[in-house]
């Protein structure tokens, strides 16, 4: 093709771009004066809405009226409307307020509709600006640029809806950032800008209103911080007897007084997840995590199939929060001490002292352990992962639920430890630690001197980080020499680029271990939980056995 010809090509596609532009301005005013009319006339009248108007009509009291789709689904990307999204919560004369809602449903948007134009994102880019923002609101004044899936809030953006649903938000409220700056600095690290290290969380969740100011102030879009950063006391019962017995020392910089009052930085973290990451990390293809993520939640997310553009999704689950003792900036020197302890949450013996397990005795322990070797002069970190009863969640097997109540309606033996699991949930555990080491990498760590944990799938998820999984063999990089072991099903493969070295692994110790969990956690040494100590054979595992209800 001669250089006229592609001139040619080139003003014909202009010329289809500003066709399209004036069709797309057109529309707006259309929608927008049609949008207008129909106000005016559900104000002018206290009857139900008609014209496939989505309403509450807060003049015959709080009831809400029927919801319809506008025109149904539809398998063609339609134009996104100029009022699509959320409006303002209005005020009647009675003061009641009345949500409206756009007069049109928009169930899922298409990579080429026109109107959709999501803001850059690029994840894994060192620079923050030139990688772009997390923008993921439905907001009237953001859906055209969202670039992620899902909501803010994980778990808890369900409550954001019943809020604005009830008139206690305004649907357009957008956060006051004044003052809100992280009370300390964290980063950034080298780790933030490889995307092979951190597909879990958003690096730089904590800087949003400051870094994107800009982009939220120019461009009227709302992008949300998730990550924050602050600090506070730590009080403790136990504590106060560390203090008594010895085991702490106040030193007014980090344990305080003779209450065991600690001094503590907090960084709460919400999950945003980087999907091609996420599937690589479990060694599946991106389709088959997006499929399985839309079909079991009950199709709650239909752009995780039709918009396979956007590759950010922001999932309905808890997240972390990290428990920073001694000087944050000590956590990245790898000439300092860092003593670590990970754990997952457990509702019933964290909190209520529940003792058919050894969870909040373990995390006393760890934070002792991180509060002593910030004394040090180390740094001690505890991070606390919402994954309720192994990610099972309470009802399949918190302490009152199906597991614990199959087992003490039983004999409650260790041997029987996991069947009675996978009888009633299919599966021994569901935390699945392959993302869990992002965090590690977001503070900057690069070794643990002393882990506070006995998990063989915590350590091995941390020391294994850099692999990659394929579906032959696993192979193992070591000082000097390859080793090679055949397994079946799928495996990790490559160096250890990326793993961050454990120099040694500390275990509960043995008078902190409550009698009724000697069940739990000698069935988890048994399969495969590190100790120093004795490994009960299958015969030693069937003795050991829990109370039962009646004691």
């Amino acid at each position: 093709m001669t250089v006229t010809g592609m001139d040619e090509v080139a003003d014909a596609l202009k010329a289809i771009a500003q066709s399209q532009s004036q069709l797309l301005s057109a529309f707006e005013s259309v929608s927008q004066r049609v949008s207008e009319l129909e106000k005016g006339a559900a104000s002018s009248s206290s009857s139900r809405p008609t014209n496939g108007t989505t309403r509450i009509d807060s003049s015959d009291g709080p009831g809400p009226s029927p919801t319809p789709l506008h025109a149904g689904y539809t398998t063609e990307p339609p134009l996104v409307p100029a009022e699509a999204g959320t409006e303002k919560a209005s005020k009647s004369a009675g003061g009641a307020g009345k949500l409206e809602f756009s007069s049109r449903v928009i169930l899922t948007t298409y990579p080429k509709q026109i109107g959709i134009n999501p803001l850059p994102l690029e994840w894994g880019l060192a620079d923050p600006l030139k990688r772009g923002p997390v923008t993921v609101s439905r907001n009237a004044s953001t859906i055209r640029r969202r670039n992620a899936i899902g909501a803010h809030g994980g778990s808890y953006s369900i409550y954001y809806a019943l809020a604005v649903a009830s008139r206690e938000l305004e649907a357009d409220h957008k956060p006051d950032f004044t003052n809100t700056e992280p009370a300390v600095n964290i980063g950034p690290f080298p780790q933030w800008g490889d995307k092979k290290k951190i597909v879990a969380m958003d690096p730089w969740g904590h800087q949003v209103p400051w870094l994107f100011k800009d982009i939220m102030e120019k461009e009227n879009v709302d992008l949300r911080p998730t990550i924050a950063i602050t600090k506070a006391h730590m009080k403790l019962p136990e504590l106060e007897e560390s203090v008594r017995s010895g085991r702490l020392v106040p030193d007014g910089k980090v344990c305080l007084n003779s209450q065991g009052e600690l001094a503590v930085t907090k960084v709460a973290v919400e999950p945003v997840w980087y999907l091609p990451g996420v599937a690589e990390r479990f060694g599946i293809d991106e389709g088959t995590l997006r499929r399985s993520l839309f079909e079991f939640t009950g199709g709650m997310y239909p752009e995780l199939i039709t918009r396979a553009d956007i590759k950010v999704f922001l999932p309905p689950i808890g997240g972390l929060t990290v428990y920073i003792f001694g000087d944050p900036t000590k956590m990245s020197d790898s000439s300092k001490r860092l003593a670590l302890r990970i754990h997952d949450e457990c509702n019933g013996s964290d909190v209520f002292g529940s003792d058919i397990c050894t969870c909040r005795p373990y995390l006393i322990f760890g934070i002792e352990e991180a509060v002593k070797e910030a004394q040090n002069g180390g740094s001690g970190v505890v991070i606390y992962f919402r994954k309720e009863g192994r990610a099972l969640g309470e009802v399949t097997k918190y302490r009152m639920s199906f597991v614990y109540n199959a087992r003490k309606r039983g004999e409650d033996r260790a041997s029987d430890y996991f069947k009675r699991t996978e009888n009633i949930a299919g599966v021994k555990d569901m935390r699945f630690q392959a993302l869990m080491p992002d965090i590690l990498h977001w503070l900057g760590i690069t070794k643990i001197d002393r882990m506070l944990s006995m998990s063989n799938m915590k350590h091995d998820a941390i020391v294994g980080q850099g692999f990659v999984w394929v579906g032959i063999m696993l192979v193992i990089v070591s000082p000097g020499h390859w080793e090679r072991a055949q397994f079946r099903g799928p495996f990790l493969v490559g160096t250890r680029r990326g793993a961050i070295p454990i120099h040694e692994r500390v275990e509960l110790p043995e008078e902190l271990i409550p009698a009724d969990s000697r069940v739990e956690i000698d069935a988890k040494i048994t399969a495969g939980y590190f100790t120093t100590g004795h490994r009960m054979t299958d015969d030693e595992l069937k003795a050991v056995q829990g109370r039962i209800w009646e004691e």
